[in-house]
């Protein structure tokens, strides 16, 4: 089985996994890859396409250069859990695996469990004012993460980011109708595919992963107090939970 492949989802790139690639190494997972999403990270001055097999396209564009070969095994979470889905039905050879944290696809979930109520208003702020990268990301981590003790090194890195690597506001609206229109098929990959989901996910409701593993009638693993950003909330336990995987996928 080829090496780990990591997906991050909306506006997020590959330093928003903050010290879970270094954790995954020491786990004896080996060295993941991090490709981006066009319009995010290395490719923030990329157009974002408004659809996920685009970014499929563009996932698969970034392996050969880091000189690795599948079939990749892929932790995916959000919008990259769907990237993840759609690149493993059109290329099943290329997909040994799928890790999917906290996603949500139709036809599995409802408009209101994909994007809880509670935080539309919060999140249209943040697009009316999308270039105050302070108040941004201190309402991002608000819902999306469950761990308040790393708050101000977080915003500080998460800043950083932005300043480095700046996000617009069409690369984010692309994503965001990128994922509201995808439509998963109504059976799973014919890969290994786990299902993984925050009890406390604010953003979205948890009973999408439910859904998801309930119609692929694939497993389904349930941490039970971290947020959405389960690899920064609890790195090592998604390291744990994934080595107990590697032992049934090769």
């Amino acid at each position: 089985m080829g090496r780990w492949v990591f997906l991050r989802g909306l506006t997020r790139e590959s330093r928003h996994w903050g010290t879970l690639p270094e954790q995954w190494e020491a786990a004896g997972l080996g060295r993941p890859m991090l490709p981006d999403l066009p319009g995010n990270g290395a490719l923030a001055g990329k157009p974002a396409p408004w659809g996920v097999r685009e970014m499929v396209g563009a996932v698969r564009r970034q392996l050969p250069d880091a000189g690795a070969h599948g079939p990749y095994r892929v932790l995916a979470m959000s919008l990259g859990a769907m990237v993840a889905t759609e690149w493993a039905s059109l290329h099943p050879d290329e997909v040994g695996a799928l890790v999917l944290v906290n996603t949500s696809m139709r036809p599995f979930c409802t408009p209101t469990q994909r994007l809880r109520p509670r935080n539309w208003g919060k999140l249209l702020r943040v697009a009316q004012r999308w270039h105050d990268r302070d108040l941004c990301e201190r309402t991002i981590h608000a819902i999306t993460c469950a761990r308040a003790d790393t708050v101000a090194s977080d915003i500080d890195a998460w800043r950083s980011i932005a300043a480095d690597a700046p996000v617009s506001r069409h690369a984010a609206l692309a994503q965001l109708l990128a994922a509201a229109r995808y439509r998963a098929p109504a059976s799973a990959p014919r890969c290994k595919v786990v299902v993984v989901a925050s009890a406390a996910d604010r953003l979205v409701d948890p009973a999408c992963s439910a859904r998801i593993a309930q119609a692929w009638n694939v497993p389904l693993l349930t941490h039970h107090w971290a947020g959405h950003d389960l690899p920064h909330d609890d790195p090592q336990w998604l390291c744990e939970a994934a080595a107990r995987i590697a032992l049934g996928v090769g």
